[in-house]
């Protein structure tokens, strides 16, 4: 059976980030991203739809994330879907909760999309990984397309 487990989210976070460490030293955060969808109405008026995801940072990751992506910050996001499941202390029932765990995060420009720092997890630096600014902004991504490259699609 095939399988693909791939998510892709661009928003803004929705909390400051609070960094904790497990018993053995790694970093993890638990952010929300704000994600939002407009689209026209039955009469052509516009509706902003807004979905909340919870996302789950590791390792540098994580500590990138809680430097530089505060609260209002626009952040890209590759992961994947994993379900928590968990019993309730007080009801004693189980529990269930659909998060992303991020495997790539991308600080983006205030404005938006564009170019920014971006971090692997895993301790794998990007091949295009830049230093994150220590004041401000990111930097812009170079793009490196040469006319001669073959664009696969």
């Amino acid at each position: 059976m095939a399988s693909f487990n791939k998510v892709m989210l661009m928003g803004n976070v929705t909390r400051d980030i609070e960094l904790r460490y497990t018993p053995k030293g790694t970093a993890v955060a638990d952010i929300g991203l704000a994600v939002n969808r407009v689209r026209s109405g039955e009469n052509g008026e516009k509706i902003e739809e807004v979905t909340f995801v919870d996302i789950t940072l590791w390792g540098r990751t994580a500590e990138i994330a809680h430097q530089y992506a505060g609260k209002g910050r626009p952040l890209f996001v590759e992961g994947r879907l994993h379900m928590d499941s968990w019993e309730d202390k007080n009801s004693g029932q189980k529990r269930n909760k659909l998060k992303v765990i991020a495997e790539n995060i991308q600080l983006l420009n205030a404005g938006g999309g564009g170019g920014g720092s971006q971090h692997q997890s895993g301790g794998n630096p990007a091949p295009q990984q830049q230093q994150a600014p220590s004041q401000g902004g990111s930097p812009a991504q170079p793009n490196h397309v040469e006319e001669s490259d073959d664009i696969p699609f």
